[in-house]
């Protein structure tokens, strides 16, 4: 039996979608780090790998890439504003380790200059920290061995349909609190009272893990009679 050409292209289409379902509906990690397709209004317009990164982890090897969109809009008036500009970093790293607080120590260092605003939140649904000033305004959040940032110069904000896109692919792992606080990797390790003071034989610290009540007191009770025994046996 033969199929009509619009068939086999509306079976196509339902099996395609049913794939893309079946494996959680998350676009993959792109090659090349950057999306090279246009996102919505914004055109895919340049791809430029760069050797410098913002974040570097020492040990840890990386590599950049970056993507220019333009909004349609903007492109087809030929009249194009810096605020119809956006560009996109993507760092490449070869192991997760350092990544996050890296990243956070970068921020940090924002925050700490006095022409950055830097703060943390949800932007097109992606937890990040968001970084304005200076005529700047970026997003940024780290994932799976990267870190995104996205924003331009001469603007005001950054396009959260952009930053979902690209979220989609590079999910958050940024947690909560990170302006603050210990760096990521730095907490403080909870112990047990006097765990960590040093062996005193004049002033021994009981086993609490391995401390048996009764059978304390049984051996108070021991050492007890036997002193009184002693003592019995002196005096006769």
């Amino acid at each position: 039996m033969k199929w009509p050409c619009c068939t086999l292209i509306a079976v196509g289409v339902v099996v395609g979608l049913t794939s893309l379902a079946g494996c959680g509906g998350r676009p993959p990690i792109p090659k090349r780090g950057v999306v090279e397709q246009d996102l919505g209004e914004w055109h895919f317009r340049r791809f430029q790998p760069v050797k410098d990164v913002e974040v570097w982890v020492e040990g840890n090897a990386a590599e950049g890439y970056t993507a220019s969109y333009v909004r349609d809009q903007a492109e087809k008036t030929g009249h194009i504003e810096d605020d119809d500009l956006v560009n996109v970093f993507v760092t490449r790293f070869t192991a997760d380790k350092g990544v996050l607080r890296e990243m956070v120590k970068f921020a940090r260092r924002l925050a700490a200059d006095s022409g950055y605003q830097v703060d943390e939140g949800k932007v097109g649904g992606v937890r990040a920290v968001t970084i304005t000033g200076n005529g700047e305004a970026w997003v940024m959040w780290p994932s799976k061995l990267h870190v995104i940032k996205v924003g331009g110069h001469n603007r005001q904000d950054v396009p959260g349909n952009i930053v979902a896109k690209y979220g989609d692919r590079y999910p958050s792992v940024l947690p909560n609190g990170v302006l603050e606080g210990p760096l990521p990797g730095e907490e403080p390790v909870e112990t047990k009272p006097g765990e960590d003071e040093p062996y005193d034989p004049n002033n021994p610290r009981p086993d609490w893990d391995k401390y048996d009540k009764d059978k304390t007191d049984q051996k108070i009770k021991d050492a007890g009679k036997k002193q009184d025994d002693g003592e019995g046996e002196d005096d006769k």
